[in-house]
């Protein structure tokens, strides 16, 4: 806050005060729109315009029957972008371009809000246009935090607003099909699913002194997250890899196939216990979160377990090219097909897709929470999960492998788990990485109410459910929505 200076200091406290007066001025009719016709055009903006902002952008400007009012980013070179695209290729009327998204909150001809913001100001993005009577659409993971997830829900619910999950999968018609498959018992008895990335990521190098964009707002930037000083060589995407505002590559790309292995598992809530480990290895730089993890999620009778991995290795299957995979008595659905045990397609499932975008304008207009194919709660849970794993990593210890497997031992699952351990030892051995030397992280199991969404007998992992919020970007107590 030392840096800001007094009329930013006045603006941010008056803004900050207008937002904590929302909940009182929103009107009952407010709260419970009445159906909009079919027809009806819809004003919306999209905020944060980075890689996903512009993908929003295009996805918006083939919708006819939505107009794109405002584009809004901290960076306004970023805003410039998409409005040029918009204005530009797209041929869409160009949008206001502004950096304080609560310039756009405070517009009531806005209907709708789409966020694509980093991380760090999903959720709080996410509430705060729905206490100014906006439906919002939250991009993935829809929480830095679970507290602030548990919040975005609530905020939906008590305001009666439409608010979608950007994990786009959840409108694939085959892979609703799949699920279906699975529902109604065909694919036999299914206790497993895998939730598979296997992907490169470099160093991002440091320490040196990140270069701020010169027309960026790096107090808006940050927003709820601490003003820092950044030592990563690129300010833009490589703050998924930090704690303050990403949640790494398990919340970053991750989240998509955990949500789609909850999806067919047919699992709800946090589960019983968590555990995960990895590391950040094979180089070093200034990134913090592991680009090498694995997380076990115990649901009682059904179990998920995520990979992630950073690093050059094998398919993690020879024949099948899939982020999931779901394994039954009698095959295994991976993707959108149904294997036999030796990898074989034996059925491509086939379903009418919807446009996710399309899918959430619609539900704005009839009002109903259940049109969603991605509804808040399960955005919510599903990265809530990833926020498990890394607390459980951030509460570990470096341990070797042997260490690791007796360890495991003591988890339900741990079949399973013991089978991904000695895989991702071979995995870091062929990638070059000496464990000896750069031992892996055994995070704690984390034993939970996962209906409550807390910790048994853990304050310190409890006190990683939330955060500190930087003013006056706080977050809103339940009773303030």
């Amino acid at each position: 806050m030392k840096d800001l200076s007094r009329r930013r200091f006045f603006e941010n406290s008056v803004m900050a005060a207008a937002a904590a007066a929302l909940p009182a001025r929103l009107s009952a009719a407010a709260k419970t729109p009445a159906p909009a016709s079919a027809n009806e055009r819809l004003t919306v903006a999209v905020i944060g315009c980075g890689i996903r902002g512009k993908a929003h952008a295009r996805a918006l400007a083939a919708q006819p029957d939505c107009d794109i009012a405002y584009v809004c980013d901290p960076d306004l070179d970023r805003a410039d972008e998409v409005g040029e695209l918009l204005a530009g290729e797209l041929q869409r009327p160009a949008p206001k371009k502004v950096q304080d998204l609560r310039v756009v909150l405070d517009d009531d001809s806005v209907d709708a809000v789409f966020i694509a913001t980093p991380n760090h100001w999903h959720s709080l993005a996410g509430i705060w246009a729905m206490q100014a009577g906006k439906d919002a659409y939250v991009e993935k993971p829809v929480s830095q935090n679970v507290e602030e997830g548990r919040r975005l829900v609530q905020a939906a619910r008590k305001l009666g607003r439409i608010c979608q999950t950007g994990t786009q999968n959840r409108s694939r018609g085959a892979l609703a099909e799949a699920v279906r498959y699975m529902r109604e018992g065909k694919l036999g008895e299914v206790k497993l699913a895998r939730s598979i990335i296997y992907g490169g990521r470099g160093s991002i190098g440091g320490p040196v002194e990140t270069p701020i964009p010169p027309r960026c707002d790096y107090d808006l930037w940050a927003g709820p997250a601490p003003m820092a000083k950044l030592t990563r060589a690129r300010f833009h995407y490589d703050w998924h890899w930090m704690w303050d505002t990403g949640n790494g590559d398990i919340g970053n790309s991750n989240v998509h196939s955990i949500d789609i292995c909850r999806w067919g598992l047919g699992v709800s809530g946090l589960g019983r216990s968590a555990i995960s480990y990895g590391g950040r290895l094979g180089y070093t730089d200034v990134g913090e979160t592991p680009n090498s993890q694995v997380a076990v999620f115990d649901f009682g009778d059904k179990t998920i377990v995520s990979e992630t991995r950073g690093l050059r290795t094998a398919p993690f299957h020879p024949a099948i090219k899939a982020m999931w995979f779901f394994y039954g008595s009698e095959g295994i659905i991976a993707e959108t097909g149904l294997y036999d045990p030796d990898g074989n397609l034996v059925e491509a499932f086939e379903g009418r897709s919807v446009n996710h975008f399309a899918n959430f304008l619609d539900a704005v207009r009839t009002r109903r929470q259940e049109d969603l194919t991605a509804e808040i709660l399960e955005g919510h849970q599903s990265s809530a999960l990833c926020h498990l794993a890394n607390i459980s990593y951030r509460l570990g210890q470096h341990a070797s492998v042997d260490e690791i497997a007796s360890r495991l031992g003591e988890v339900e699952t741990n079949e399973e788990a013991r089978e991904d351990l000695e895989r991702t030892r071979h995995y870091l051995a062929e990638a070059g990485v000496d464990l000896a030397a750069t031992p892996l992280t055994l995070g704690r199991h984390l034993r939970l109410d996962g209906d409550k969404e807390r910790f048994l007998d853990d304050p310190e992992a409890d006190a990683l459910l939330g955060r500190q919020y930087r003013a006056p970007f706080l977050l809103p107590k339940e009773s303030e929505i």
